[in-house]
């Protein structure tokens, strides 16, 4: 069990103070992806109230009201005593059948204007990472390259893209950015990273996120932005095939294959 104490760069991006007049429902999507981004792992400790507020910029009774609804979403845990807390309780993987059906049961046009979203906001996000990039960025999106690569379940290849996504980001230094960046990931990660066989083509979004990095370490704004935006339609594309996909074409009800593997 860790404690969330000396918060990661990318931890730190995620809880950035809010903006949104501090309510509950805002706070509860803030830890939300966190925990959909796999910043936080199952069993983690959540900063006390009061550091969460502090960290927040809202007041202790609106971080109150945020552990409520995760308590009722059954994302957190209360326990009491002396070793107390508010500790994550992370999705188990076997609910990839119902993140299978929530992706078939998206409107068409809402999925198109998500990927509509990803594309402006990735490709500008990586523009940017090209022309503002610190020098230390280099090591770390490629670790991050190679942990996609090496990836072995739908949990980890969930954490090191949206982790790498993120971090370019947050190399492009521009606020509302990085939230849309997180907000998105959030949104589309567990749609997009499902078990087999419903899974993307891993080596080839690995390959294409080492060519995004090559282009931003180059400060090749240009090239970042084309590299990034066809990564997007990649992966666009890929949970569009699943959307449209016909429940009988995979043997039943949706995700039966998924939930059989």
């Amino acid at each position: 069990m860790t404690i969330i104490g000396s918060a990661t760069p990318l931890l730190n991006a995620v809880l950035a103070p809010l903006t949104d007049l501090g309510r509950a429902d805002a706070v509860a999507r803030r830890i939300t992806e966190a925990i959909a981004l796999g910043l936080v792992a199952d069993g983690d400790q959540l900063p006390s109230e009061n550091d969460l507020a502090d960290r927040l910029g809202v007041a202790n009774g609106t971080v109150r009201e945020a552990l409520a609804l995760l308590r009722e979403a059954d994302l957190i845990e209360t326990r009491r005593g002396r070793n107390g807390g508010s500790f994550i309780r992370t999705p188990a993987e076997g609910s990839a059948h119902l993140r299978l059906a929530r992706l078939r049961e998206l409107g068409t046009g809402e999925l198109r204007d998500l990927g509509d979203e990803e594309l402006a906001v990735s490709g500008t996000v990586a523009r940017l990472a090209a022309e503002r990039a610190p020098a230390d960025l280099a090591p770390r999106l490629t670790r991050l390259v190679h942990d996609l690569r090496d990836a072995a379940g739908p949990a980890e290849r969930r954490r090191a893209d949206a982790r790498f996504h993120v971090e370019l980001a947050v190399a492009a230094q521009s606020v509302r950015l990085t939230r849309l960046a997180v907000r998105l990931q959030a949104e589309l990660g567990p749609l997009l990273w499902l078990p087999a066989p419903c899974a993307p083509d891993q080596e080839r979004l690995a390959e294409q996120h080492r060519e995004i990095l090559v282009a931003v370490v180059a400060g090749d704004a240009a090239g970042a932005r084309t590299a990034a935006e066809a990564h997007t339609v990649t992966c666009v594309h890929h949970l569009m095939r699943w959307h449209l996909q016909p429940a009988d074409d995979r043997g039943g009800e949706p995700g039966a294959e998924v939930v059989r593997r």
